[in-house]
């Protein structure tokens, strides 16, 4: 399994994104399921929407939660509480409480993967980042 951030969903959904082409062709040659958080489809929703792609918004978040894009794993409060404490505890690091909570998650999965353009994933030093 291959945990998916926000961007790459964002970036397969935008064909403008700067980085669309890159994460189509990854996401083609992918033969791994993908794995992501109700928190990144909460994130990825909410930037579609206030970018002014509300429809497609809702498209995607329908295909998200139908499990067509990715097998969502539902964080649980021990994730949230594990997640609180990765937040306050590397406070010299820029990441999201969404970071966090990906960080957890992976761990609780044991996925050592991320199909991820943001630059927190490769900071966690556990992960290796694709593509």
């Amino acid at each position: 399994m291959i945990f998916v951030g926000t961007g790459p969903l964002y970036a397969l959904a935008i064909p403008t994104d700067a980085n669309h082409e890159v994460a189509t062709r990854w996401h083609a040659s992918s033969v791994e399921p993908l794995v992501t958080s109700d928190f990144i489809v909460y994130e990825l929703v909410t930037l579609l929407r206030r970018r002014g792609h509300s429809d497609l918004a809702i498209d995607v978040g329908t295909r998200l939660i139908r499990g067509e894009l990715a097998i969502i794993e539902w964080v649980s409060r021990a994730d949230i509480d594990a997640a609180w404490a990765t937040f306050t505890a590397y406070r010299d690091k820029e990441w999201s409480f969404t970071d966090c909570v990906s960080r957890v998650v992976m761990a609780r999965l044991q996925i050592s993967t991320a199909f991820a353009f943001d630059e927190h994933f490769r900071q966690f030093g556990t992960v290796t980042v694709v593509p």
